[in-house]
């Protein structure tokens, strides 16, 4: 049992089995059996989180589709991983995802795509969301991906094409003076300025 970060080797393959046996307070993502250690989220980043939560709690309320924030497990079983069947090498902790089909949850969290994902970026970690991640969700058949830039206070949205199975980036980027729109979660409108902490706009 792994009871320390640093007994983990930065650049080794890991599974799902694997992570389960770690026992230490460190924060880690495996993408395609890579780790990838987590940044500690900050006020704006927490803000941002809470409030759109929030938001998707009241209007979900009532429908198939329920909200989950981190820390909540996704399992990823990718096409063109090298894990076998039964040995998953991909979980990752979006900050807030939405799961319509009830059967992808279990004890553990999410085992597949939920139909939409949203990250939160933080210092240090854009590129990972920008761009590892959004292969990553695009590949596992995410319907709907949410991208928040706490700094500039804007959202990068994609969306899932069916029949490319490719995501398209919704253009213009949105700002905290528009209304966001769910392309896949029917009756979901998501105020921008409800969302952004109130300090940003001066």
């Amino acid at each position: 049992m792994i009871t320390n970060f640093d007994q983990l080797d930065r650049n080794g393959y890991y599974t799902y089995a694997d992570y389960l046996l770690w026992q230490f307070k460190e924060r880690v993502e495996l993408l395609k059996g890579r780790l990838l250690p987590m940044a500690a989220p900050n006020v704006k980043h927490q803000t941002i989180s809470y409030n759109l939560g929030g938001l998707l709690w009241t209007q979900l309320k009532g429908k198939s589709c329920r909200a989950f924030t981190a820390p909540f497990d996704v399992r990823l079983p990718l096409p063109k991983s090298k894990a076998t069947k039964d040995k998953l090498d991909t979980v990752v902790q979006p900050d807030l995802c939405v799961i319509c089909d009830q059967d992808k949850l279990d004890k553990q969290g999410c085992i597949g795509a939920p139909d939409l994902v949203v990250e939160i970026l933080s210092p240090g970690n854009s590129r990972r969301e920008m761009r590892d991640k959004l292969e990553l969700y695009e590949e596992a058949g995410v319907l709907e991906y949410w991208i928040f830039d706490p700094e500039r206070s804007i959202v990068f949205v994609y969306v899932m094409d069916m029949k490319t199975n490719k995501f398209v980036a919704q253009l213009p980027h949105l700002t905290d003076e528009d209304v966001l729109v769910s392309n896949s979660l029917e009756g979901v409108n998501i105020p921008l300025n409800e969302v952004f902490p109130k300090e940003d706009k001066q």
